[in-house]
């Protein structure tokens, strides 16, 4: 079965004393999961390496960067390589978030460079794909999401595409509250998936697990991860609760 993740994205939330605290409170007493199962979560990067360090004995959780530079290294102020990311121990980063390519203008094609430079630092990106309200509102959301995925994955072998994650999320969805339907999850993450299997075949699309990201909540986790090509999620807000969170783990299948 595919790995089934709970993926947190705290973006530019809580101060080191709040961090901790959350951190705490998922490890003290964590939910117990199956061997399928996966807690990631993207933190902002002063605290990668304090919080990889507390939860490096717990199973199956990880830390995952919320960006990385598209360079190796070099004189660019304010970037983190992937080679310093997984020189202490990251394992995961965040590419292509809505928000990183709505406020920086990131290209499908810079954001290829960066998958590029995560594979070649042995780190998983989660990449994320998603569409405006105005594209869903025209109906046109699977050639939009098409064009992302193609554009900045289509160029990889089929042993690195099949270990990577992808993250939808319907940008309309995103901190507004609204949520995509379970039905409209579901079509558009088959979708996604039948894009892939069309392009490197069946067997790579069905390794992939495919999260999603839209105002998901511990009241609506179990539903929407129960659709059969929905392997999770890639939380916002309610990742920095820590009971909140908990109760979205459990919602895994």
């Amino acid at each position: 079965m595919r790995k089934q993740i709970a993926a947190a994205n705290w973006k530019m939330n809580l101060e080191k004393e709040k961090a901790n605290e959350l951190v705490e409170s998922l490890i003290s007493e964590p939910v117990e999961m199956k061997d399928n199962h996966a807690v990631i979560l993207g933190v902002p990067a002063v605290y990668l390496n304090d919080i990889n360090e507390k939860i490096k004995n717990i199973d199956d959780y990880f830390v995952a960067a919320q960006d990385c530079s598209s360079n190796n290294n070099g004189a660019f102020t304010g970037e983190i390589s992937c080679s310093i990311l997984a020189s202490i121990g990251v394992k995961y980063a965040i590419i292509g978030h809505s928000e990183r390519r709505m406020y920086h203008n990131e290209s499908n094609s810079l954001l290829a460079e960066k998958v590029d430079r995560a594979f070649e630092n042995n780190i998983i990106p989660i990449f994320c794909c998603g569409e405006p309200l105005n594209i869903r509102e025209a109906g046109t959301q699977n050639n939009y999401v098409e064009v992302q995925i193609s554009e900045s994955l289509f160029h990889l072998p089929a042993e690195k595409i099949k270990t990577l994650v992808i993250a939808y999320e319907p940008i309309w969805a995103i901190g507004t509250g609204k949520t995509a339907t379970e039905q409209q999850a579901q079509e558009i993450h088959k979708h996604i998936r039948n894009f892939i299997a069309a392009k490197y075949g069946n067997d790579v699309a069905e390794s992939i697990s495919i999260l999603y990201g839209g105002s998901v909540k511990g009241s609506n986790a179990s539903s929407i991860f129960s659709q059969p090509d929905v392997d999770g999620g890639l939380v916002g807000g309610a990742s920095l609760k820590a009971d909140e969170f908990k109760e979205i783990i459990k919602g895994l299948k």
